[in-house]
């Protein structure tokens, strides 16, 4: 496959290199704006795009990109806006073309045993007992805001893949400004009612730390943030080191399948960990409950939540999640629906203004301004009549759509 780099980080390096490892050609690598070859097909079958030196010019070269209907393998998050996420999501529903976030966390078989272990214990039968709350700890040396809700988009993945949609979100804090981000911590509000907790903290190895505090006991999952290094599974008798997982290479293998090519292979439960001493064994996974790869409006999702927090800290108070769902339609109803009460508005006020005027000119013998304040009941028809127009707007375009 023939791959095209458009900047690049740490992340985007590790596909580089599984994509080489594996006979992948690269055509291009530029760390600023995307030359004109990353839009032919015939150059390029996708193109890796990195967030390191991130700016306004890449950006736009990204949107272009997925206008064009160019596959795509991003980093995440690119840039910390649901907004432009959003907006790609939509450019993407339009052109066609895949989007694959680079979240290749999810597919690792752990995460696949947790998530089992988690059902299991809400529903009050798993071998550790009833599940009690969620913690997910993330070590790393830069705790700066811009890289603190860098990781926390990646990381609200995995919090959407373990307990769901979250339906509230609250952020603490310290109460110095400048240290506000060294300790944050985020309560998540998952939809079966499981206590969620994200917390910030430095010192060690930089890894993310995943544990499961059941009334049996805790297992946890330490994922290092060095995609050479294993995971490690730890459960009250047992600590096994992750079975062979290429990170790199199973994101490939997302991409692959996205362009049409070999299947993704799901997780298998031969990869998960044995259960504790005298404990039985949960039922071994398959391929219908494997985790499926992160779709883009998984990521936008995520940093979406990942977004709420700064609002949650400036506000003091957690904030509900009303899952919108993005669409070019979507926004256009709330467009509509906000000119409508803006025109109800004007409409009162032009009566008002009528009224005022149509006064004035007959007590003054001012026949311009009567005929002017007469005049309303025909600006307002017209303005009404426009608005109820550009309701069929959709299905014109929708209409000019199928023909293309």
């Amino acid at each position: 496959m023939k791959l095209g780099i458009l900047g690049t980080d740490q992340r985007i390096a590790g596909v580089a290199a599984a994509a080489a490892a594996r006979g992948d050609v690269f055509v291009s690598s530029v760390a600023g704006e995307g030359p004109a070859e990353l839009l032919d097909p015939a150059n390029c079958d996708a193109v890796l795009v990195g967030s390191d030196g991130w700016n306004t010019a890449r950006a736009e070269a990204v949107r272009m990109l997925v206008q064009t209907g160019r596959p795509l393998l991003v980093s995440q998050p690119l840039e910390q806006s649901m907004l432009w996420a959003w907006e790609l999501e939509m450019i993407r529903q339009d052109a066609g073309g895949p989007i694959v976030p680079l979240l290749p966390e999810r597919l690792h078989p752990f995460l696949l045993r947790l998530r089992r272990i988690l059902e299991a214990s809400v529903a009050g039968g798993g071998p550790l007992g009833g599940l009690e709350s969620v913690v997910l700890e993330r070590r790393q040396a830069d705790r700066r805001r811009g890289a603190v809700l860098a990781t926390l988009a990646r990381d609200a993945d995995l919090i959407r893949t373990l307990v769901g949609e979250p339906a509230r979100v609250s952020a603490l804090g310290a109460a110095a400004e400048d240290a506000v981000w060294n300790s944050l911590t985020v309560g998540f509000t998952a939809p079966a009612s499981v206590p969620v907790r994200w917390q910030i903290t430095g010192g060690g190895e930089p890894l993310l730390r995943i544990s499961l505090l059941c009334s049996g006991g805790t297992v946890e999952v330490e994922i290092p943030d060095d995609w050479s290094q294993s995971w490690r599974w730890l459960q009250p008798g047992v600590t096994v080191e992750s079975p062979q997982f290429d990170p790199g290479g199973a994101i490939l293998g997302v991409l692959d399948a996205a362009l049409g090519r070999d299947a993704v292979p799901p997780a298998r439960g031969e990869d998960a960990v044995p259960p504790a001493s005298g404990e039985d064994a949960l039922p071994p996974a398959s391929g219908e409950d494997a985790v499926p790869p992160a779709s883009w409006a998984d990521a936008s999702r995520a940093i979406e939540l990942a977004d709420t927090v700064p609002r949650s800290l400036a506000r003091g108070r957690g904030i509900d999640l009303h899952q919108e769902e993005f669409s070019e339609l979507g926004t256009f109803r709330g467009t509509m629906a906000s000119l409508g009460c803006g025109i109800i508005l004007a409409a009162l006020l032009l009566v008002v203004m009528a009224t005022l005027v149509g006064g004035i000119a007959n007590e003054f013998g001012w026949d311009f301004g009567g005929r002017l304040a007469g005049t309303w009941p025909i600006v307002a028809l017209v303005v009404l009549g426009g608005f109820l127009v550009l309701q069929f707007l959709p299905l014109i375009v929708a209409g000019s759509r199928r023909h293309e």
